[in-house]
């Protein structure tokens, strides 16, 4: 009986590694073995770098949140502490988005981390 080749799946599976590649300089682009190295690498910088994204952005809201809070006479972490105190329960991501957006409703914020604190 003859040898039944994997002729479609074959290529559909290289075809999908070359489409991947599509962008890359020279024989990252043209030849399967270098463009299947790229693609491999490429992906596990997209697995780490999506989880690097979460701390980049926890990192840059804190820094906007302590800016915020020194302006209102607090630290960062006497404003959480305040916060949590009161039972505030408001996110990084929204107090740096007041922090940045609406100073009026942050300082307010402040005002009530600054009685829970003291």
């Amino acid at each position: 009986m003859p040898r039944a080749k994997t002729v479609v799946p074959g290529r559909a599976r290289r075809r999908k590694i070359m489409t991947a590649a599509k962008g890359n300089f020279g024989g990252r682009r043209k030849l399967f073995k270098s463009a299947l190295q790229t693609v491999q690498r490429a992906g596990q910088f997209a697995y780490e770098h999506r989880r690097l994204r979460k701390r980049d952005f926890r990192r840059l809201w804190i820094v906007r949140i302590n800016a915020a809070a020194r302006i209102n006479g607090l630290s960062y972490s006497t404003l959480i502490s305040g916060l949590k105190r009161a039972q505030v329960d408001v996110n990084r991501k929204l107090l740096a988005d007041l922090a940045v957006r609406d100073a009026a409703a942050f300082a307010k914020l402040a005002e009530v981390a600054k009685s829970a604190v003291a």
